[in-house]
């Protein structure tokens, strides 16, 4: 096994951006996969250790940031309200996994990687 198979290996963090916004990013990604688990926004944010209302004004976000909401609500009431994600919120939730992906099996990513420091920063002191 040589030096290089046992460097740290550099890791992406993809976020796409619509003007100032960010439309889509990998916290935003993971709260929609767990809105999708618990039909809840408040127990998805509890899972992610945020409050609600980080949680809402991200949803929120991203739900203006595409052509349709990404996550549909339902208000509270006899039978409690919920939140799932919409077909276009599957749909961009896919592409960006999918994005992820090719990003980390690029050549590009395996090339800077094998240029990088062998010690992260963290480790470095």
């Amino acid at each position: 096994m040589s030096n290089l198979d046992n460097k740290p290996q550099l890791s992406p963090r993809l976020r796409l951006k619509l003007g100032k916004e960010i439309a889509m990013g990998p916290g935003k990604a993971e709260l929609l996969e767990q809105i999708d688990n618990t039909r809840s926004i408040s127990a998805a944010a509890k899972r992610m250790g945020m409050s609600y209302r980080r949680a809402w004004l991200l949803v929120d976000t991203m739900n203006q940031c595409f052509a349709a909401p990404l996550v549909d609500t339902a208000t509270g009431g006899r039978r409690g309200g919920g939140a799932r994600l919409s077909p276009l919120g599957r749909e961009v939730l896919a592409l960006y996994r999918q994005a992820e992906q090719r990003l980390l099996d690029s050549p590009e990513l395996t090339a800077l990687s094998q240029l990088a420091s062998s010690t992260p920063p963290d480790e470095c002191h």
